[in-house]
């Protein structure tokens, strides 16, 4: 598993649909559960740690459909963040300097990148257009397509039968 790669999915899944309906979990309790569940220092009513999370989010996804414009809302995102190196005996270690409400974005952000390196093209949006929900492919062959195989899988398979059998159906 990659660095972080747990909060990535977190903070790109935490605007699922119900119902078609769009959530929001990045705001109140919920939200402050996440950030502090990945470290993040969020206070109790400190909502700018929570907006950066958005702000990656939002663009986040929109870059993993393909709308490349959402580079700017995330190059001013991480404007005030940068990379520190640490010399030790066994090494360079580099470690995320950004103002404390930015941090956790940051390293959503790092995440991202990092599973664009490592797995390239593995970081999708689940092919239920109905859901907002994202996934990192981890098969051997790279073919997931659903967030869920129990939920999103089962009832698009469920779809395309039906649709099978209608056509299928009236030809006779």
């Amino acid at each position: 598993m990659i660095e972080d790669e747990e909060l990535l999915l977190d903070v790109l899944n935490s605007a699922p649909r119900d119902g078609g309906e769009p959530m929001e979990y990045l705001h109140g309790q919920r939200g402050v559960d996440l950030a502090r569940a990945h470290g993040g220092v969020i206070g109790s009513g400190d909502d700018a740690e929570l907006r950066c999370l958005r702000i990656a989010r939002d663009g986040l996804q929109d870059l993993i459909r393909g709308n490349e414009a959402a580079v700017e809302s995330l190059q001013e995102l991480m404007s005030e963040a940068t990379m520190r190196a640490d010399v030790t005996p066994s090494g360079v270690e580099w470690k995320l300097s950004a103002p404390s409400d930015v941090q956790l974005a940051a390293r959503v952000l790092q995440a991202w990148s990092r599973v664009n390196e490592h797995l390239p093209g593995r970081l999708r949006a689940c092919a239920n257009t109905e859901c907002n929900l994202y996934l990192i492919d981890h098969t051997r062959p790279g073919t997931a397509k659903w967030c869920s195989m129990a939920t999103c899988g089962n009832r698009m398979k469920a779809r395309a039968h039906a649709a099978r059998t209608r056509r299928s159906g009236s030809r006779n």
